[in-house]
């Protein structure tokens, strides 16, 4: 499906990725600093410029509780603020209509609330994501840039 431009970009489309797509989903979400595990290529969809080159990416990626997310979505960095990680973020939320969480850095909690999502309380998360909570916890501490890690989850579509 072709998006439209926003402010004269130029378009791009959002399509399920191919195997050829493997190596670059891997090599953007290890240069965005994203979780580089279950990146499964079958699940994501791609951005592709004009030209088809890839420019950026995002899956609905299954856990062993049965818990669904909404993760691996980044844009290669020319194109980001063009609507790329929008329209990736809208095609798989057409695709999967069911309840998802996410986790994100702090400051993207307000993008990712126009789609629904609230940030949850650590004693109401799903164990995964209590986990990961609690581990980044301890490490942002470490860290001190003054992001912490959000949990959030969309309810599923009535």
């Amino acid at each position: 499906m072709t998006q439209a431009p926003k402010s004269g970009a130029p378009a791009f489309t959002i399509q399920k990725a191919e195997p050829e797509h493997t190596g670059q989903i891997r090599s953007l979400i290890l240069h965005a600093g994203i979780n580089p595990t279950a990146l499964d290529w079958k699940r994501f969809l791609v951005a592709l410029s004009p030209r088809g080159e890839f420019i950026g990416c995002g899956q609905i990626k299954p856990h062993a509780d049965s818990t669904m997310e909404l993760a691996s979505i980044a844009v290669e960095p020319k194109w980001r603020g063009q609507g790329v990680a929008r329209a990736i973020i809208d095609a798989l939320l057409a695709l999967y209509s069911g309840e998802l969480y996410l986790m994100c850095q702090s400051s993207l909690g307000p993008l990712y609330e126009k789609f629904g999502f609230r940030s949850v309380e650590q004693e109401k998360m799903p164990t995964y994501f209590r986990r990961v909570s609690k581990l980044a916890g301890v490490l942002e501490n470490l860290n001190k840039s003054g992001e912490r890690l959000l949990v959030m989850r969309r309810p599923a579509a009535q």
